[in-house]
């Protein structure tokens, strides 16, 4: 049930970027950098990256800890 939340943080993700992309034409129009993280950093389209990366990593903390369990105990049975 864990790969939902993958599918939906990707999706969400990438919406986010999608608008971060949109909106780097303001550089075109003389924004500085600063003044471009800055607005990104108060919009909420674009603070859905964030979100959704983090759903990304929620949702696979399970099957890392997993993998890791498993190539930890495969390691040390021989």
């Amino acid at each position: 049930m864990h790969y939902l939340g993958v599918i939906v943080g990707i999706f969400i993700s990438s919406l986010g970027l999608m608008f971060i992309f949109l909106y780097t034409n303001l550089l075109t129009l003389g924004y500085s950098f600063f003044d471009f993280v800055q607005f990104i950093s108060t919009r909420i389209e674009c603070l859905l990256f964030l979100f959704g990366l983090g759903l990304i990593i929620f949702s696979m903390r399970g099957w890392i800890n997993s993998v890791l369990l498993l190539r930890h105990t495969s390691k040390f049975s021989r």
